[in-house]
């Protein structure tokens, strides 16, 4: 029909879940994205413009970022990591409508921390304390 109009998700609106953690909201998730590496091959007896192929996928590491509070569960994770013990998980970043309803999912696969960031503490400041962690992953998958 004409007047159907699909409108974009606000992208305020969102929900992280981490295997086997329990965590309080996120405040901000960003990085997370797929891409090919392109290989150029050329035969000797073709033209000067090489054939561009798919190589392999990469995928950006995602970058997670909360309030402080009293839980240490993503930072046990990292520091389980560091002592060697890497535990990879799933974690799925799930995007929410104004009816609090799940419109948009993605499950990214083999997930593991590698880099934690304290907050800053400053005494003027009045914003609250956020704590960060960069998670590498082996995949990512959009479902709705």
């Amino acid at each position: 029909m004409a007047g159907d109009r699909k409108d974009p998700y606000r992208k305020f609106r969102f929900r992280v879940e981490i295997e086997g953690i329990q965590q309080a909201g996120f405040s901000e998730v960003s990085g997370y994205d797929a891409s090919l590496d392109v290989v150029e091959y050329r035969e000797g007896n073709m033209s000067i413009t090489p054939r561009k192929m798919p190589g392999l996928a990469k995928y950006g590491n995602i970058t997670l970022k909360w309030g402080v509070t009293d839980s240490m569960d993503l930072y046990k994770w990292m520091e389980d990591c560091i002592n060697g013990n890497v535990t990879r998980k799933t974690v799925t970043i799930i995007a929410i409508n104004e009816k609090q309803e799940d419109v948009s999912t993605w499950t990214v696969s083999e997930a593991w921390p590698m880099k934690y960031t304290a907050p800053d503490w400053n005494a003027t400041a009045s914003e609250v304390g956020i704590e960060s962690m960069e998670l590498a992953h082996e995949g990512m998958k959009r479902t709705k």
